[in-house]
């Protein structure tokens, strides 16, 4: 691997726009951390810091999100810690980055190890908080993050993969491509090679990122309405698979949502010269339309189950809808798509507020309506069925959607 130091530099002031001016850098800082544990939440801040205040406050130690009772690596981590990244770089509070940091130094070691991580699983959830360690490498140049960085790159070395290159979405799933894979690997691929790759390998990594795409695309969208489905099992061979079509039976909102923040993310380090830039573009343009059509026009949100909003059980689910309102204000900013879509991301925002938030009288924020989880076989079996998406169960404040939430209120208050 070729590590290229001036490459590093430059990349990192566009990528993160934060460099610290002295040798000495922001240490862990517990008071600070406790000081908004304590605190009622300020009504005057914007809702992306409301949103985290109130994370901090749920969540004392970064590695708690998602509800955990011990440290794990964790996807649902990175997705709040990217928040915290652009609040830090908005406005200098240091409580962010040490949020950040502790999370990283309670489960990377300083061979670079991480705790709970099991290279032998390939298990793609796993990549996305590396995208955490690309951050704080970046800021502190302390060689355990690069190191746990490298691990996680060396995953996809032997990823076991479909018959078109398709990364399997876990050792665990053989043979299956679901949506929720390609955000949890390909940003955080396509940022490593950006940083640490150069020439034929670089490319080589580009053309592997976008054929991740082209493969979704080729078997995983209906060609009636534009949806794509959760999932697709190449062998054709699961319960819930259709067995000329390998295709999982519904729509899943979060799925979509994954999917979406995915290609606006991999832009970001796609070069502007790379011919899948213009394939993801237009591949974003056509999921959008898509999703335009099944957006509830009262609220301008989106159910569990993207095309059954008036079937019994179906609700308007909040991870989705923020995942949604990210991509599109993200996609619209960065001229994606027509800028009819920052329009639409603040219907769908003001619907959220209205809908799914609520705030205690100490100024916590909650975000209400989250599906927990939603999967495809394992133990016990997820039969992807209408009633299995629609009984699983909800709950406040899941990172999954507070995560989006503060992403997408950045976004929106740009």
């Amino acid at each position: 691997m070729k590590f290229n130091k001036l490459k590093i530099l430059t990349i990192a002031a566009l990528a993160s726009g934060l460099f610290f001016c002295c040798a000495q850098q922001p240490k862990q800082n517990n008071h600070q951390v406790s000081k908004i544990v304590r605190q009622t939440i300020s009504t005057k801040l914007p809702w992306s810091e409301r949103m985290m205040q109130s994370e901090m406050k749920r969540f004392p130690e970064a590695w708690m999100l998602d509800f955990h009772k011990s440290p794990k690596w964790s996807y649902p981590n990175g997705l709040v810690l990217k928040g915290a990244e652009q609040l830090f770089k908005k406005t200098g509070k240091r409580e962010y980055y040490d949020y950040i940091k502790a999370y990283a130094d309670e489960l990377v070691n300083a061979n670079g190890t991480i705790k709970t991580y099991d290279i032998n699983k390939y298990n793609l959830d796993m990549l996305n908080s590396g995208n955490v360690l690309i951050y704080l490498f970046l800021a502190t140049k302390d060689e355990k993050y690069l190191k746990g960085a490298q691990l996680l790159r060396s995953q996809l070395n032997d990823h076991p993969r479909t018959s078109e290159g398709g990364f399997w979405h876990k050792k665990i799933y053989p043979n299956q491509m679901w949506l929720d894979g390609l955000y949890m690997a390909e940003p955080f691929y396509a940022s490593y090679t950006r940083l640490f790759n150069d020439g034929a390998e670089a490319e080589k990594a580009y053309n592997d990122i976008v054929n991740q795409f082209d493969v979704i695309q080729k078997h995983m969208v209906d060609s009636k309405t534009g949806l794509l489905y959760h999932g697709w099992d190449e062998s054709k061979e699961q319960q819930w698979a259709d067995k000329q079509t390998g295709l999982s039976p519904n729509f899943w909102g979060r799925a979509m949502g994954w999917y979406g923040m995915a290609i606006v993310d991999v832009l970001d380090y796609l070069p502007e010269n790379h011919p899948g830039r213009e394939k993801l573009i237009g591949y974003l343009k056509s999921y959008s339309e898509a999703l335009l059509k099944v957006q509830d026009g009262k609220t301008g949100l989106w159910y569990q189950v993207l095309d059954k909003g008036n079937e019994k059980g179906n609700y308007l689910e909040a991870s989705a809808s923020s995942m949604f309102v990210y991509t599109f204000a993200k996609a619209a900013r960065k001229k994606y798509l027509p800028t009819s879509y920052k329009t639409v991301a603040k219907k769908a925002y003001n619907g959220i507020l209205k809908n799914l938030i609520t705030v205690e009288p100490n100024g916590v924020v909650n975000l209400n309506k989250n599906c927990a989880v939603a999967g495809l076989g394992g133990t016990p079996y997820r039969s992807g069925t209408y009633d299995y998406y629609v009984n699983e169960e909800i709950r406040s404040n899941d990172p999954k959607g507070t995560g989006p939430f503060i992403l997408a209120s950045l976004e929106l208050e740009k």
